[in-house]
């Protein structure tokens, strides 16, 4: 049965009005216990990727995969990782930004070729993936999912005679667009990052063994050694021979994504050279120099906006509180409300603190605004607390356009800020005063060349050219999955 686009939104997380993560990758070799520290890495990287994840193991000789949908812990089991033995390990987790929420289309997706088994984990979207895809098609190609990622393997195939590296680098020759990849074989992992860096890719050490990771905080909790970053347009291969690094591309200048620092990397990680923890303080300070309030209580939505609040409390001297509690064990799957309990899913999440609100002057700092509906209720639940006034400020610009490198806002018209000037949306949402942070004040606090970022969700300048009727946001439509856990074991000659 196909998922149509109504089905999967009247299906939607009550978070559905956030921005959602893109995907999150992780790969180990020269590890007797790979498939378990990728585990333990796909646990750190979970908040970029809740849909599916994937673990694919070698061991010199065989290639073997576990994947499901849901979260890392409802698909992995000890007894399922106990069936993936081997040196190395990739994994993935995956929120969808081309493709849906299928089995089919859980990664490390794996191809066999010529005797070989391929599997790749792919973070980023390319956005000439269907007009290759056609081209490729046109060709005799049969694609077994509606991925972009799928198109860089059989690019990879067409290139015959080559060895692995060789294969890959012809590949992405071919594409454009935002990609951080983990590939393995049987006996080697390779790692690529695109040649603007728009998405983190970091290596570290473990022991002797060398990891990979879209952020930090996943080489923290495997307790590797930061090593450094995988430079943009870099290939790394990881062997017994080491680390190998190829550099095959023409240098372009460097775009990374200006939202991890905002709301998508964890606060505890370091990406694009900087602490995220701490760019995020200093957003919070640059609204007090910009939107400078009187007020009686800071206070965050959890879990987003936190850091950017405390420092806009410390720049500002106004006292930091939780005004509202969350609940840890919202499920991602609980019964929705009917129609007369509209405003449940948001309560269900985040509770008032009455005795902290009633009568007070709250200003609320956020790290952004996408559709603006959750945000509404939110408000209207500090209003129904007794807040005498409320204030929003956001951490970042208006998100006026649309993101086509890997974030799953990809039409203007789910974006409030692009049909409504600040004004109308501070009305809709019910607030006594709505302030964003100027572009130049959030490219300041990251203490980073400006030039540096993709800013093309504030500004609408997209450094790399987008493919034809990108908008749209599958290929074809949406073919069937198989059952909840997929396992596959591919023999493979070294």
């Amino acid at each position: 049965m196909n998922i149509t686009k109504n089905e999967k939104q009247t299906t939607a997380h009550p978070e559905a009005d956030r921005p959602r993560e893109h995907c999150g990758v992780f790969g180990i070799y020269g590890h007797p216990d790979a498939a378990r520290l990728t585990y333990f890495g796909l646990y750190a990287l979970q908040h970029r990727g809740q849909e599916s994840c994937g673990i694919v193991s070698g061991d010199g000789c065989r290639v073997r995969q576990q994947r499901g949908l849901g979260l890392v812990s409802e698909v992995f089991d000890p007894k399922l990782l106990d069936q993936l033995p081997g040196h190395l390990a990739i994994g993935h987790v995956r929120y969808s930004t081309t493709g849906s929420t299928l089995l089919v289309n859980a990664q490390p997706f794996v191809v066999q070729h010529a005797g070989q088994s391929l599997a790749i984990g792919h973070n980023g979207t390319l956005t000439n993936a269907r007009e290759i895809r056609h081209s490729l098609e046109e060709g005799g190609s049969i694609f077994q999912s509606t991925m972009d990622t799928e198109v860089i393997v059989h690019l990879m195939a067409r290139h015959r005679g080559a060895n692995t590296v060789e294969s890959l680098i012809n590949a992405l020759d071919h594409v454009r667009g935002s990609y951080s990849l983990v590939l393995a074989t049987a006996d080697q992992v390779i790692a690529a990052r695109d040649p603007h860096g728009f998405r983190p890719l970091s290596l570290g050490q473990l022991n002797g063994a060398w990891v990979v990771a879209s952020e930090t905080c996943a080489l923290d909790l495997v307790q590797a050694d930061y090593w450094r970053d995988v430079e943009p347009g870099e290939i790394v291969v990881l062997d017994a021979a080491g680390l190998h690094s190829y550099k095959p591309f023409p240098a372009l200048p460097q775009r990374s994504c200006i939202f991890e620092y905002i709301y998508f990397a964890r606060p505890d990680s370091q990406v694009f050279g900087k602490s995220v923890y701490l760019v995020r303080k200093r957003l919070g300070a640059a609204l007090v120099r910009e939107h400078p309030l009187s007020a009686d209580l800071v206070m965050p939505f959890p879990d987003s906006g936190i850091y950017a609040a405390l420092g806009y409390a410390e720049a500002s001297r106004i006292p930091f509180e939780f005004g509202v509690i969350r609940n840890h064990y919202v499920g991602r799957t609980f019964i929705q409300p009917s129609q007369t309990m509209r405003d449940f899913s948001v309560k269900v999440k985040l509770n008032p603190v009455r005795e902290i609100l009633k009568g007070k002057r709250v200003v609320v700092v956020e790290d952004s605004i996408i559709r603006g509906t959750t945000t509404r209720s939110r408000v209207k639940s500090l209003r129904e607390a007794g807040a005498k006034e409320v204030s929003l400020l956001v951490s970042c610009p208006p998100t006026r356009f649309p993101c086509y490198y890997g974030i799953d806002f990809s039409h203007k018209g789910e974006l409030i800020a692009s049909q409504q000037e600040v004004e109308q949306i501070r009305d809709f949402l019910g607030l006594d005063y709505l302030g964003y942070l100027s572009l130049d004040g959030m490219v300041a606090a990251t203490q980073t060349d400006h030039d540096s970022f993709c800013l093309s969700c504030f500004s609408g300048e997209y450094p790399v050219t987008l493919g034809k009727d990108f908008s749209k946001t599958c290929f074809e439509d949406d073919i069937c999955a198989p059952g909840p856990i997929e396992a596959e074991v591919v023999c493979e000659k070294v």
